[in-house]
């Protein structure tokens, strides 16, 4: 049986990336510390092992489970929380991918996929952002994720360990966390929405966003572990090809708005060219924005 790892499975997209995994029949290994992952998020079918990516021992976990592959999702993945720590974060978010990636290494992985960003862009002059556009980070995720790519190129060549990065754009659908102050901005406004209280924007609302579906994501995330045409070191766009204004967002849950002054390190417009994903994975994108909402808004309204 073919068995794979998953750093960050107990957060929101490792966690459907876990589900989708098993239903397919495979043995998944969890590696996740919830320090923004959560409990009820784990599936009972996966072995969970409680570890910090940045951990000695990891590797050692690693040589144990001997994977197929690796999907390292762990990370602190909050601009805000970047610009408040770039030390801290950079720490996780830096030095842990590497630990995971020299583990995968040793452990005689055949494949990682790294979940990079499209916070690496920065403000482009043209949109859509294509991977071929040189980076401009306006934040320490940002930096941090870059960095994680230069590694994973030089694991794919040094150390002959295919790493793919896959730029995930804004990622929304059934479990987005909605609890903490630095909540992605669907998850803050289903919350502030069902507490009779107004959607707070930062910024004028006209800033666009290339928002993603969750089945959409982890669907590519599967074909970047399998496909053929891979061979490590590759960057990979995924996100919507068509992108949506915050206040549109807004206007979609309804209700009254507070804006705010922009936040530092948000960069102004993201919209995604896919055409590489679909290239060499054959992937699109299927659920339309106001479909993935309705579906977001009748999951947040069950709980």
């Amino acid at each position: 049986m073919r068995s794979f790892i998953v750093t960050g499975g107990a957060g929101f997209i490792g966690s459907h990336l876990v589900d989708e995994l098993l239903q397919k029949g495979v043995r998944v290994v969890i590696i996740d510390n919830l320090s923004t992952g959560k409990k009820q998020n784990l599936n009972p079918k996966a072995k969970f092992i409680n570890i910090d990516i940045r951990d000695s021992r990891l590797e050692k976990v690693f040589l144990k489970e001997r994977p197929d592959g690796v999907f390292h999702l762990a990370a602190v993945p909050r601009v805000p929380i970047s610009v408040e720590d770039p030390v801290g974060t950079s720490d996780v978010n830096i030095t842990g991918t590497v630990n995971v990636f020299r583990a995968a290494k040793e452990a005689g992985a055949k494949r990682v996929v790294f979940a990079s960003s499209s916070s690496v862009y920065g403000n482009q002059k043209k949109l859509p952002l294509q991977e071929s556009m040189k980076p401009k980070p306006l934040s320490p995720y940002g930096l941090q994720k870059l960095a994680g790519e230069q590694f994973a190129r030089l694991f794919s060549g040094l150390y002959e360990l295919p790493v793919v990065s896959l730029r995930y754009f804004n990622v929304y659908g059934p479990r987005i966390d909605f609890d903490s102050d630095y909540s992605l901005v669907l998850g803050k406004f289903l919350k502030q929405h069902s507490q009779g209280k107004p959607l707070t924007i930062y910024g004028d609302g006209k800033q666009t966003r290339g928002f993603c579906y969750i089945q959409d994501v982890v669907a590519v995330t599967e074909k970047a572990m399998s496909s053929s045409k891979l061979h490590g070191g590759e960057v990979l766009n995924v996100g919507q090809n068509t992108s949506n204004s915050v206040k549109e967002l807004a206007q979609l849950i309804g209700g009254e708005v507070r804006y705010l002054p922009p936040r530092p390190g948000d960069v102004r417009h993201t919209k995604a060219d896919t055409r590489r994903a679909k290239l060499l994975l054959g992937w699109e994108p299927k659920v339309a924005f106001k479909e993935g909402v309705r579906r977001t808004q009748k999951w947040f309204q069950a709980l």
